[in-house]
């Protein structure tokens, strides 16, 4: 038996769990979730509608794309996507976070306002592959009735569209001058921080034309970056910069987190403590309220997501596990790129991803 993962060409994540997968050199097959799947495999056992899902070659079934990386990283071995030294790892982690949960503003936005009749059909012809087109395009607008409700909550609306775009572009320039001179985030092998970020730049920002194109014309080598990780040529191949480094072009991408997404995640973890403190026997919700954001100067509001915060106490538990020059080395790299917050960021409650489902870890 094979692994099985089921995924879509146009999902933000089955493209972060499959350039990972093909570079790892995982056997797996990839299937597409038709109704019939959704059903009787997805629903059963995940509890809700959701992909990329893996089933395993024992039969266990993973949903999350950390929880899939890290899964394949343990059984298959070989060369890791974790830098091994505390500055590289620190930051490829945190830059996976970025990449999963902040990223998605800009995803969101492209996908929705530039790439709409487009993407129904996308949905459409993979829901539905041998109906008429008439039925797939009806299938589409089904599906995409429910993501495109999800866009005005994060915070994506006419006062911050061209802050979002602004940023982006700008995020752009900094990757393609990265890129330059690394073929990866930390060398010549991708890290848990590129395939952070290869989610929402390949399926979304990458892929969809009109996206594309602008990828293409504003930033070419982050487009070649976007075509080594999903069809990588040498798989198992590569290494991370010598001596810990990070390389300088890197420090502008990591202030933007600091300065956007940060932020965002502390008002979060306020919300959720007060959330705490009023139910405290129930279970954790995927949103607690509306954080406020700022991006290019502009204020916006967005869905405060609680797993946003299970992401960044992945990076966090790597820096508090840190002593001496090496948490040294962690902390002056925060304070390089104003991230001084992280360094005694409190949470709430610690969290876990058990049975599919956002928990507060037993003590």
């Amino acid at each position: 038996m094979t692994n099985t993962m089921y995924g879509s060409p146009a999902s933000l994540f089955s493209g972060k769990a499959r350039a990972y997968l093909d570079w790892k050199g995982a056997d797996y097959v990839e299937i597409a979730p038709n109704l019939q799947i959704r059903n009787e495999v997805i629903v059963p056992a995940i509890g809700r509608m959701i992909i990329p899902v893996v089933e395993t070659e024992d039969g266990a079934v993973l949903q999350d794309t950390s929880l899939i990386i890290d899964h394949f990283e343990k059984t298959l071995g070989g060369p890791s996507i974790y830098p091994d030294t505390p500055r590289q790892h620190f930051a490829a982690r945190l830059l996976e976070c970025f990449g999963d949960e902040w990223l998605v503003l800009p995803a969101m936005h492209y996908r929705w306002n530039y790439n709409e009749e487009w993407i129904l059909e996308e949905f459409g012809r993979n829901m539905m592959p041998d109906a008429p087109r008439d039925q797939q395009i009806a299938a589409g607008a089904m599906i995409g009735k429910q993501f495109r409700g999800f866009v005005p909550m994060l915070g994506i609306n006419d006062t911050t569209i061209p802050a979002i775009e602004a940023s982006y572009e700008a995020l752009l320039a900094d990757l393609d001058a990265h890129f330059a001179d690394h073929p990866f985030l930390f060398g010549s092998r991708p890290s848990i921080g590129d395939y952070g970020l290869i989610g929402p730049l390949y399926a979304h920002l990458y892929r969809d034309p009109a996206s594309g194109k602008i990828m293409k014309r504003l930033a070419p080598r982050v487009a070649e970056w976007v075509e080594r990780m999903v069809s990588p040529e040498t798989p198992l191949s590569g290494d991370f910069l010598l001596d810990d480094e990070i390389p300088e072009t890197l420090l502008p991408i990591l202030a933007r987190m600091m300065r956007e997404h940060v932020p965002f995640l502390g008002e979060t973890a306020n919300l959720l403590e007060s959330w705490l403190q009023e139910n405290p026997e129930a279970e954790i919700p995927r949103g607690v309220g509306m954080a406020s954001f700022t991006i290019e100067g502009v204020q916006g509001e967005g869905i405060a997501r609680t797993f946003s915060l299970w992401m960044l106490q992945r990076a966090l538990d790597h820096f508090e596990s840190l002593e001496g020059n090496d948490r040294a080395a962690c902390e002056a790299l925060l304070e390089e790129v104003g991230g001084e917050a992280l360094i005694k960021f409190s949470m709430p409650v610690r969290l876990a991803y058990e049975n599919h489902t956002l928990v507060a870890a037993k003590s």
